[in-house]
């Protein structure tokens, strides 16, 4: 009985890592990917490239882009794409020191 019951605890744990790792399996979009497919549907992407903006500046610009421009952005993505514009495309950008 006790060997059954250790048996069907292996068992169970297989089954739910497998799920775990099926749910997990899925890969999510590049970052860069998701700015480029989503922001180029209302405008030239080298657009907002071109800026440099502070993480604050990044969220209010692409949150007026989904709220007053309807462009077709989730919460989600919307997160998604200020995290990558406010890091790739820095109003400061650090200089590396070189002792001079």
């Amino acid at each position: 009985m006790r060997g059954a019951a250790v048996c069907l605890s292996v068992l169970l744990c297989f089954f739910i890592s497998g799920m775990l790792v099926h749910a997990t399996d899925t890969p999510k979009e590049d970052s860069d990917a998701l700015f480029e497919r989503k922001c180029s549907v209302c405008h030239k992407i080298d657009r907002p490239k071109s800026q440099r903006k502070t993480q604050e500046e990044w969220k209010n610009t692409v949150i007026r882009m989904k709220n007053i421009h309807r462009a077709p952005i989730t919460d989600e993505e919307t997160k998604v794409i200020v995290d990558y514009l406010s890091s790739a495309y820095p109003r400061y950008m650090r200089v590396p020191y070189t002792g001079g």
